[in-house]
């Protein structure tokens, strides 16, 4: 068991004539992942309407926001049960025998468009025996493939253009590694956390973007980027690709800053502090579908 505490900042210039948000930046409620302390504030007197979706459990706060500043600021400490196991006794699905919940992460989606991938998967990994040791071999392709370097894509960059860029952030890895997934008919999805452990030389802390895929009956963390540590992956959101899972939508004239992140283990209630480190084993925050 990991205890991560964590503080997400977030700032606006509303412009005159206001602005709707729908923030993304809260811990979901999973069998694995318990939200112990939790607190949203934000700087307007608003009160947001929040929803929880009953399958993914991301959690959405929606307001209307008035013309000036708007500071978001969330703070929490999470608990990880990571479900681990061995590898190699993890075994793709067929198609026939997926949950229907898992499904639609099977099909092509804005930004990783798996039919456009079917003949590169093919040549690269379809004689490979499946099972988690195939997926493992895409996420490292991917690692090996693209290299990490910012401001080498934006909001309408796909799968297949970091391909062509051989560049990207983690968000265009994980779009890779899941259009490959899902050309080999692996379910895959995409996720949403913090960069835990990532080198000081990125940045400071920030929101980071990584891989679930669903093989022995549940989903299973792979971080094709490399720049963090999966162990500490707080989840705050999944879905079919980066466009159902930004921290942040927004409608109408905004200017936005820099997120302001931090993000740490903390001791548990007896004082113990257990560090997130890489493992060899398969690691789970889901429970099994």
């Amino acid at each position: 068991m990991i205890r991560m505490g964590f503080s997400v900042g977030l700032q606006y210039e509303v412009g005159p004539q206001g602005a709707d948000f729908i923030f993304n930046v809260q811990a979901a409620h999973t069998r694995q992942q318990v939200v112990l302390q939790e607190q949203l504030s934000f700087s307007q007197p608003v009160l947001p309407w929040c929803h929880e979706d009953p399958v993914t459990r991301t959690r959405l706060a929606r307001l209307r926001a008035q013309p000036g500043r708007l500071d978001l600021q969330y703070r929490a400490v999470v608990e990880l049960h990571h479900y681990q196991a061995d590898p190699a006794e993890l075994a793709e699905l067929a198609v026939g025998q997926l949950p229907q919940a898992v499904l639609p992460y099977i099909w092509p989606s804005r930004y990783c468009e798996s039919d456009r991938l079917q003949a590169l998967a093919g040549d690269l990994f379809g004689r490979m025996a499946p099972g988690y040791a195939r997926v493992a071999a895409v996420r490292d392709w991917v690692h090996a493939q693209l290299r990490f370097e910012a401001n080498t894509s934006d909001s309408t960059t796909s799968a297949c253009d970091s391909l062509g860029r051989g560049a990207g952030v983690c968000r265009d890895f994980a779009h890779v590694m899941i259009a490959l997934c899902r050309a080999l008919n692996i379910p895959a999805r995409f996720a949403t956390g913090f960069d835990y452990g990532a080198d000081a030389a990125l940045g400071p802390p920030d929101f980071h973007a990584y891989v679930e895929v669903y093989v022995g009956h549940r989903w299973y963390l792979f971080d094709p980027s490399g720049t963090a540590i999966p162990m500490s992956f707080v989840r705050l959101a999944t879905g079919r690709d980066a466009g159902d899972a930004s921290f942040a939508m927004i409608f109408g004239a905004v200017t936005c800053f820099a997120p302001v992140i931090q993000v740490a283990p903390v001791p548990s209630a007896g004082g113990a502090l257990q560090v997130p480190l890489h493992t060899w084993r398969a690691l789970s925050t889901d429970g099994a579908g």
